[in-house]
């Protein structure tokens, strides 16, 4: 019988190898920092002046936040989608190659096999959503040591729930040309329908907000969880928030237990 300890090694053999293998993917870092800056430069900084309005002439947008304030915590959790789902092409590979195999075959039970990478795509994916937070002072956001702790702590269960949704994905997906194309028909309108580039404003009554914003979107934007991931860290990052507090974390908390169980589901059957 294998022993607690052993296994603990074989998780964290399994953590560290997902670890270095991203760390020596200069693509893969060259990204974390580049797609927020992209975000936060030039959308963020083109769209600020348009960011307050009028609707019917008498209610006006009260979010008392400029756009770049507002687009900040969307922009880290853009970065943590794409690089958690992206960890899933490791998944392919070692599929493809047949390390999957080698390690398959190890005393190791698949759960923590399974454990051991998705928390090694988790604390990659959530080092490149702390890459935004230097960006932190750029955007007028304060931060202090407290809201960082409990932001970096939202941010991993987020970016473990996200991890283990994308080997879900790899394993409905066989080749890496199809999961980059899937994944980005899931990535996208999953971000742009999360109230992320533009609020649903709090000021406007039901009946306002659906003759405002068709009714399809205003639909979208309630069922979609990433809404309330984004809407999670507005309330920590710039104490904002769209929809009651506890629906964040609350959603956040369940995506990372639900899409674990499915991609240890999966993972048993492959």
């Amino acid at each position: 019988m294998t022993s607690p300890i052993v296994l603990l090694r074989g998780v964290y053999g399994v953590w560290l190898r997902e670890i270095m293998r991203a760390t020596r993917d200069r693509g893969q870092m060259i990204g974390g920092v580049s797609r927020p800056l992209i975000w936060l430069l030039i959308l963020g900084v083109g769209l600020n002046p348009y960011f307050r309005g009028e609707v019917f002439g008498e209610v006006r947008y009260v979010i008392p936040y400029t756009y770049l304030q507002f687009l900040f915590p969307a922009v880290i959790v853009l970065n943590i989608m794409y690089t958690s789902i992206q960890f899933a092409v490791s998944v392919i590979w070692d599929r493809e190659f047949g390390f999957l195999r080698e390690v398959l075959v190890s005393p190791m039970p698949r759960s923590l096999i399974l454990l051991g990478k998705v928390l090694g795509g988790s604390t990659v994916a959530m080092l490149h959503g702390a890459l935004v937070l230097i960006l932190a002072r750029f955007a007028d956001v304060t931060l202090s040591i407290e809201q960082m702790a409990m932001a970096l702590g939202l941010m991993f269960v987020l970016a473990f729930g996200l991890t283990s949704f994308g080997v879900i994905l790899a394993g409905r997906v066989r080749s890496f040309e199809g999961f980059g194309v899937f994944s980005n028909t899931i990535i996208l309108p999953l971000y742009f329908t999360s109230s992320s580039v533009f609020p649903l404003d709090p000021a406007l009554t039901r009946t306002q907000t659906a003759t405002a914003y068709p009714e399809w979107l205003v639909f979208m934007v309630q069922v979609n969880p990433i809404t309330y991931a984004v809407d999670a860290l507005r309330g920590i990052l710039i104490g904002f928030n769209q929809f009651p507090p506890l629906y964040g974390p609350a959603v956040i908390f369940g995506m990372a237990i639900v899409f674990f169980a499915l991609a240890l589901i999966d993972f048993s059957r492959s």
